[in-house]
């Protein structure tokens, strides 16, 4: 039972249970696009920035909870576009394909900025930044020195989400700065969609955020588990999505099959050998021609 009514029935919020708008072909952060949903309308950030978006799936599940809430927040999507180690290079395309997205649908308060990270902190003003989500290189080193980097920018308001605090392979660090950083500041730590850190960086960080930071144990797994099967139904929508697709485009090779001249030809052949099969198959398989002695 919870003891803050007010932060379960939060959980409950028709944004927290929407669909995402957008969905790529790379889930792991489609577990936790119904948290990122609840932490907008928690936080309301003046300004949120992602250092490391790839193809989109965070960023614009962010975008999407300040479209729908109305919100006067700057977003800002820092990223080569270029990849790394840990996503694998990609080209251009991948940026264009977002682009495509992204400008007709959050153009009015969101940029793409094409940079590495240290390029852009320079950008923001001190203490400015109420939400920083990195996912970038996800080496330990890579981590800490964004983190480090970017701190001063953080306000007094502010969180830092960590993504992949969950992934022990693949020289992937994020676990371990974690586990050092989560020492200094309120902080929950989701374990599914290769783990999602939230750390309460800010002192004056609202109240039901606050209160969320503090769950007690049995209330923190109700709320882990609550948001790991949210997060299940949006990798299922996108299961759906790629089935639907999938479907469509047989039904539409079917259809061109079957309006092509080589299956209208060759129609009198298949009557035939149905009718062979037919035969055959009433005669207990005894309608073939035995072979002269």
């Amino acid at each position: 039972m919870f003891s803050d009514h007010a932060l379960a029935a939060s959980f409950l919020s028709p944004l927290v249970l929407q669909s995402p708008r957008y969905l790529s072909d790379v889930d792991p952060w489609h577990g936790h696009i119904p948290f990122a949903f609840w932490a907008t309308l928690q936080l309301r950030p003046s300004t949120f920035v992602e250092l490391g978006t790839h193809k989109g799936d965070s960023y614009l599940a962010f975008c999407q909870a300040v479209k729908h809430l109305g919100l006067s927040t700057a977003c800002f999507a820092i990223d080569t576009w270029a990849g790394d180690e840990h996503s694998g290079l990609y080209d251009a395309s991948v940026l264009k394909s977002l682009r495509l997205v992204h400008d007709q649908e959050y153009s009015k308060f969101s940029q793409l900025i094409q940079a590495k990270f240290d390029e852009a902190v320079n950008q923001f003003e001190a203490e400015t930044v109420d939400l920083l989500h990195i996912d970038g290189l996800h080496t330990y080193d890579a981590v800490k020195h964004d983190f480090e980097t970017w701190s001063p920018k953080i306000s007094p308001q502010g969180v830092v989400l960590f993504h992949d605090t969950n992934v022990r392979d693949r020289n992937f660090g994020v676990w371990r700065f974690w586990s050092e950083i989560s020492k200094k500041y309120p902080n929950f730590e989701f374990k599914h969609s290769h783990g999602l850190g939230v750390l309460g960086v800010g002192k004056n960080l609202p109240e039901p955020f606050l209160n969320f930071l503090n769950l007690g144990a049995f209330e923190r797994q109700t709320t882990m588990d609550y948001f790991a099967i949210l997060g299940h139904r949006s990798y299922l929508l996108r299961r759906v999505d790629d089935l639907t697709g999938q479907q469509r485009n047989l039904e539409r090779e079917l259809s061109q099959i079957y309006g092509s001249r080589c299956w209208r030809f060759t129609a009198p052949l298949r009557k035939s050998v149905t009718a062979f099969r037919s035969i055959f198959s009433a005669s207990g398989g005894n309608a073939m021609p035995r072979p002269g002695r």
